[in-house]
């Protein structure tokens, strides 16, 4: 039986590009769905945010180029908090899926992976080094 869960990852821009962010989003949400078995047809909503140094374009656009259109997107602006990691959008996912909660892979790339060492599948960031 299916249960609603949420994916959550995040990824770094070099720089706040639109290209750049387009292909950024764009391999997240694939790490993402591949990782954890999802199909589009599985989707619920998908929920972006980006520190306020990104301002080039909203992260859904590349999921949109990506063929994914009838599935609710949000983007919304990261508390700007001083120290924070800057060029960074994090993603909330909702989808149906056959895995508990202890079966969920998130995705932290492109240097993201500090944010949530706990996740990282990284065996030097796990063990902080």
């Amino acid at each position: 039986m299916k249960s609603v869960r949420a994916f959550r990852g995040a990824t770094q821009l070099l720089a706040d590009d639109k290209l750049e962010m387009r292909g950024a989003v764009v391999e997240l949400l694939e790490e993402i769905l591949h990782g954890n078995e999802i199909g589009s047809e599985d989707l619920i909503s998908i929920l972006f945010t980006a520190t306020p140094d990104l301002k080039c374009e909203f992260p859904a656009v590349g999921v949109r180029m990506y063929g994914i259109n009838d599935v609710p997107l949000i983007c919304a602006q990261e508390i700007d908090v001083i120290g924070s990691l800057p060029r960074t959008i994090r993603i909330l996912i909702h989808a149906e899926t056959k895995r508990s909660r202890a079966e969920i892979v998130h995705k932290y790339l492109r240097g993201a992976q500090v944010l949530r060492p706990d996740l990282a599948e990284d065996a030097d960031l796990k063990n902080g080094q």
